[in-house]
Protein backbone atom coordinates (compact mmCIF):
# COMPACT_ATOMS: atom_id res chain seq x y z
CA UNK A 1 0.00 0.00 0.00
CA UNK A 2 1.45 3.31 -1.08
CA UNK A 3 1.57 5.99 1.57
CA UNK A 4 3.05 9.45 1.63
CA UNK A 5 3.01 11.07 5.05
CA UNK A 6 3.96 14.69 5.53
CA UNK A 7 5.09 16.27 8.78
CA UNK A 8 6.63 19.49 10.01
CA UNK A 9 3.97 22.05 9.22
CA UNK A 10 2.93 24.69 11.70
CA UNK A 11 2.56 28.39 12.37
CA UNK A 12 5.44 30.83 12.22
CA UNK A 13 5.96 34.55 11.93
CA UNK A 14 7.20 36.13 8.74
CA UNK A 15 10.92 35.65 8.35
CA UNK A 16 10.88 32.35 10.20
CA UNK A 17 11.74 28.86 8.99
CA UNK A 18 10.09 25.48 8.82
CA UNK A 19 11.26 22.11 7.59
CA UNK A 20 8.74 19.77 6.05
CA UNK A 21 9.36 16.06 5.71
CA UNK A 22 7.63 13.35 3.72
CA UNK A 23 8.00 9.66 4.39
CA UNK A 24 7.13 7.50 1.40
CA UNK A 25 6.25 3.84 1.36
CA UNK A 26 6.97 3.17 -2.30
CA UNK A 27 8.42 0.06 -3.86
CA UNK A 28 11.54 1.16 -5.70
CA UNK A 29 11.41 4.61 -4.14
CA UNK A 30 14.66 5.42 -5.90
CA UNK A 31 12.84 5.42 -9.26
CA UNK A 32 10.34 8.09 -8.26
CA UNK A 33 10.34 11.79 -8.89
CA UNK A 34 9.24 13.42 -5.64
CA UNK A 35 7.65 16.81 -5.38
CA UNK A 36 6.19 19.40 -3.08
CA UNK A 37 3.02 21.22 -4.04
CA UNK A 38 0.94 23.77 -2.20
CA UNK A 39 -2.60 24.99 -2.20
CA UNK A 40 -3.61 28.28 -0.68
CA UNK A 41 -7.23 28.96 0.33
CA UNK A 42 -9.39 29.53 -2.72
CA UNK A 43 -6.59 28.80 -5.16
CA UNK A 44 -5.40 25.91 -7.26
CA UNK A 45 -2.59 23.54 -6.42
CA UNK A 46 0.83 24.83 -7.47
CA UNK A 47 4.08 23.00 -7.87
CA UNK A 48 6.75 24.24 -5.47
CA UNK A 49 9.73 21.99 -6.14
CA UNK A 50 10.56 18.58 -7.52
CA UNK A 51 13.55 16.31 -7.20
CA UNK A 52 14.48 13.68 -9.76
CA UNK A 53 15.53 10.14 -8.77
CA UNK A 54 19.10 11.13 -9.64
CA UNK A 55 18.92 14.16 -7.36
CA UNK A 56 18.37 17.04 -9.76
CA UNK A 57 16.06 19.61 -8.18
CA UNK A 58 13.75 22.07 -9.87
CA UNK A 59 11.96 25.01 -8.27
CA UNK A 60 8.70 25.78 -10.00
CA UNK A 61 7.90 29.06 -8.29
CA UNK A 62 10.16 32.06 -8.72
CA UNK A 63 9.01 33.32 -5.33
CA UNK A 64 10.61 30.39 -3.49
CA UNK A 65 13.95 30.32 -5.28
CA UNK A 66 16.73 31.10 -2.86
CA UNK A 67 14.45 30.54 0.12
CA UNK A 68 13.31 26.91 -0.18
CA UNK A 69 15.45 23.83 -0.63
CA UNK A 70 14.27 20.34 -1.53
CA UNK A 71 16.32 17.27 -0.64
CA UNK A 72 15.84 13.54 -0.90
CA UNK A 73 17.23 10.72 1.23
CA UNK A 74 17.00 7.43 -0.61
CA UNK A 75 18.33 5.48 2.36
CA UNK A 76 15.15 6.05 4.31
CA UNK A 77 12.63 6.95 1.59
CA UNK A 78 12.13 10.55 2.63
CA UNK A 79 12.24 14.00 1.17
CA UNK A 80 12.36 17.34 2.89
CA UNK A 81 11.58 20.94 2.11
CA UNK A 82 13.58 23.49 4.06
CA UNK A 83 11.70 26.79 3.99
CA UNK A 84 13.48 29.94 5.11
CA UNK A 85 12.50 33.59 5.14
CA UNK A 86 8.86 32.62 5.12
CA UNK A 87 6.29 35.13 3.95
CA UNK A 88 2.55 35.37 4.59
CA UNK A 89 1.95 34.44 0.96
CA UNK A 90 3.59 31.08 1.62
CA UNK A 91 0.58 30.17 3.75
CA UNK A 92 -0.96 27.03 2.27
CA UNK A 93 -1.44 23.32 2.66
CA UNK A 94 1.74 21.64 1.47
CA UNK A 95 1.51 18.26 -0.22
CA UNK A 96 4.09 15.64 -1.01
CA UNK A 97 3.60 13.78 -4.28
CA UNK A 98 5.31 11.10 -6.35
CA UNK A 99 5.43 9.89 -9.92
CA UNK A 100 7.78 7.42 -11.49
CA UNK A 101 10.93 8.82 -13.09
CA UNK A 102 9.67 11.90 -14.95
CA UNK A 103 9.44 15.19 -13.05
CA UNK A 104 7.73 17.13 -15.81
CA UNK A 105 4.08 18.10 -15.79
CA UNK A 106 1.78 19.70 -13.27
CA UNK A 107 -0.03 18.21 -10.30
CA UNK A 108 -2.20 16.07 -12.56
CA UNK A 109 0.88 14.14 -13.65
CA UNK A 110 1.69 12.94 -10.13
CA UNK A 111 0.09 9.66 -9.17
CA UNK A 112 0.54 9.45 -5.42
CA UNK A 113 -0.26 12.11 -2.84
CA UNK A 114 0.00 12.68 0.86
CA UNK A 115 -2.73 14.21 2.98
CA UNK A 116 -0.99 17.54 3.29
CA UNK A 117 0.37 19.62 6.14
CA UNK A 118 -0.70 23.16 6.98
CA UNK A 119 1.82 25.98 6.93
CA UNK A 120 0.66 29.33 8.27
CA UNK A 121 2.86 32.42 8.17
CA UNK A 122 1.71 35.50 10.04
CA UNK A 123 2.88 39.03 9.38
Amino acid sequence: QVQLVESGGGSVQAGGSLRLSCAASLFRYDTYCMGWFRQAPGKGRDGVATIHPFGRSTYNLDSVKGRFSISRYNANNTISLQMNSLRPEDTAIYYCAARQWDCSGGPEAFRYWGQGTQVTVSS
